[in-house]
């Protein structure tokens, strides 16, 4: 757990009194159902962080940035920055029997984009937003600059 950071779901455990739970029991597919959602509120933080725009233009470009492909392309990107403990937290999300699929990825994009979702829901789940922060952030670099365009 990172200390001097305002760990949003240390918050929500305070707020509704929740136990904290060893994320290593959870399965890889509820990191991934975290982790997705909290991926998502980073990329629309940083969209609405880069000024006022309609909604509707705001939506498209999430939608661009937070999809099987993008997120199977971000993790190729940061793969080699990851260290042993999350590509071992990414392999178990990517190898995990979804009864889902994406309807415009392929089943390789797929499974890589959950893995990514695995990894981020561990990283929030641990605290360690830092790095969730760290990664996104050298995956979505370039992306970002075509979305500022």
């Amino acid at each position: 757990m990172e200390t001097g950071v305002n760990n949003l779901m240390e918050e929500i455990r305070k707020a509704f009194a929740l136990e904290e739970v060893d994320v290593r029991t959870y399965s890889p597919l509820v990191l991934a159902y975290i982790g997705d959602g909290i991926y998502e509120l980073v990329v629309r933080s940083l969209l609405v962080g880069q000024g006022n725009a309609q909604a509707a233009k705001l939506h498209k470009r999430a939608s661009a940035l937070v999809n099987a492909g993008a997120q199977s392309a971000m993790l190729e990107r940061i793969k080699g920055e990851l260290t042993e403990e999350e590509l071992k937290v990414f392999r178990r999300g990517r190898n995990a029997n979804s009864p889902t699929m994406a309807k415009h990825a392929s089943v390789s994009e797929y499974r890589r984009a959950t893995g990514f979702e695995a990894l981020m829901g561990y990283l929030y789940l641990t605290g360690q937003t830092g790095r969730l922060l760290e990664l996104a952030r050298l995956g979505l670099e370039e992306e970002l600059c075509d979305t500022r365009n």
